[in-house]
């Protein structure tokens, strides 16, 4: 099925009532409920064959939500090189997550970083957040076209997709303008440019990028670039000392080395990760779905000057 199964559609599958398919997925039984084993086994079997998960709908119509929020990470976030740089948004979702009043449930199950598998558990949150660089766009359809409650982390090109995401064009685009005000004329980029959102708002946001095919540093010389702008800070780090300008377009992650003096923009992590609960859980409520940027800070640093 496109959308989402249902109590109801499990029901008319098995030719039993609504009411028996909540008994048997609540576990129900003793003397005021009977149910015959064949039919208990044949509700379960439909549940099971159409990936249907227990989910807490039914048991919200008499006692509330759960008020339990999932949070799926398409990528490790600890303990690992990562961690650093995704512990802000962590931080800002818990923090945001305990002022609401909900727990917090991690979804660690691998199956190659997928939501939807015969496993899954998604159901068992009130709605999720989605946290990772690389967001599979297959399970965003499938959110979205099961009217599923969840907010990614991270702006995403997927149509009617709710997110909160961090306003790169607008800090790459004060950047470039301070580049060439210092009288750059080749101001080169270094990185891929996509497929993530992130990366692709970062090389779109200032037209007159020479997208560097490497970080060679005889090959970025041969490009005629007096100013580089990383996608990574560990590229724009290793830049340092070369005699060009350099400006890195992210945070610091993992344990690599960190550079108080270089120019870079800073990403509202913390704050994204407690807007993107406050989206879900507006969402909850019957908001319609929101698509929202924070802007980015920047740096201003050391290493943004005058071309030599």
């Amino acid at each position: 099925m496109n959308r989402r199964v249902t109590q109801r559609d499990i029901a008319r599958m098995t030719g039993v009532s609504q009411a028996t398919v909540s008994l048997v997925l609540n576990n129900r039984t003793g003397d005021d409920v009977r149910i015959a084993p064949e039919t208990r086994q044949r509700v379960l079997e439909a549940i099971r064959r159409t990936g249907y998960v227990a989910d807490p709908v039914a048991r919200r119509l008499v006692s509330g939500r759960n008020r339990i929020l999932g949070v799926f990470t398409y990528e490790p976030v600890f303990p690992s090189g990562t961690a650093d740089f995704y512990h802000p948004f962590l931080v800002g979702i818990e923090e945001r997550a305990e002022e609401l009043g909900c727990d917090l449930l991690l979804f660690t199950s691998g199956r190659g970083r997928r939501i939807f598998h015969e496993d899954s558990r998604i159901g068992l949150a009130d709605g999720t957040v989605l946290l990772g660089r690389h967001v599979d766009a297959s399970d965003l359809r499938r959110l979205v076209a099961e009217g599923s409650a969840f907010v990614s982390v991270g702006r995403r090109d997927t149509p009617g997709v709710p997110y909160v995401g961090a306003g790169y064009p607008a800090a790459v685009a004060e950047l470039a303008a301070r580049a060439v005000a210092l009288g750059h004329e080749r101001i080169g980029y270094l990185g891929t440019g996509g497929p993530a959102e992130s990366h692709a708002d970062r090389l779109r946001a200032f037209p007159g990028f020479v997208h560097l095919p490497g970080a060679d540093l005889g090959a970025i010389r041969a490009a005629g670039v007096t100013a580089v702008f990383t996608e990574e800070y560990a590229d724009a780090v290793a830049l340092l000392g070369s005699g060009l300008s350099v400006a890195a377009l992210a945070e610091p992650s993992g344990n690599g080395p960190v550079a108080p003096e270089l120019t870079r923009i800073v990403i509202p992590r913390r704050e994204m990760g407690r807007e993107a609960v406050t989206v879900l859980t507006d969402a909850l409520e019957g908001a319609p779905p929101v698509q929202r940027l924070l802007p980015c800070a920047v740096h201003r640093g050391e290493t943004l000057r005058s071309p030599r």
